[in-house]
């Protein structure tokens, strides 16, 4: 049997300013602060279209929406592991950054945090039976920096 796919853009023009560093790639400029209007884009599959004969209600992404705006919406995004974590927190102590502390960052991690995100959302609306298709997952997620950079998670 073959699948459905349907796609949702957030376009690097939605504004998600956000910014981080790698601090492991010490050999480069991307261990220092830096940022990109993050864009992101979700795949979403299924085997069986709803009643309306779709695979994903876009209408039901305002909680996703959400999401990526507290995390990616003129933040500094710190990894956890970070050895300048506390200096970097202290940015938002003094009011100067709204910070976000992940496991990891960069658009990889990207991709992973909003792939799980999204997939926790339409799991929960299966299980609560609010899923308008209940047979929707997530396919992948691409994290673009810009439009020459993107990283992509499949589950």
């Amino acid at each position: 049997m073959g699948k459905f796919y349907s796609t949702k853009n957030y376009g690097n023009d939605r504004g998600l300013s956000c910014s981080f560093r790698q601090w492991r790639a010490t050999h480069s400029h991307c261990s220092l602060i830096h940022g990109y209007s993050l864009g992101f884009k979700l795949v979403f599959e299924c085997e069986t279209l709803d009643e309306r004969n779709w695979v994903m209600d876009f209408g039901g992404l305002k909680d996703f929406k959400k999401w990526l705006e507290k995390t990616f919406d003129h933040t500094l995004v710190i990894a956890e592991d970070d050895p300048k974590r506390g200096a970097l927190e202290e940015l938002n102590a003094k009011g100067l950054a709204d910070v976000r502390i992940v496991e990891a960052v960069g658009a990889e991690r990207f991709a992973q945090m909003a792939y799980n995100k999204m997939q926790e959302i339409i799991d929960s609306a299966i299980k609560e039976g609010t899923a308008l298709n209940p047979t929707v997952k997530v396919k992948s997620v691409e994290c673009y920096e810009h439009g020459a950079n993107s990283a992509i998670y499949e589950g």
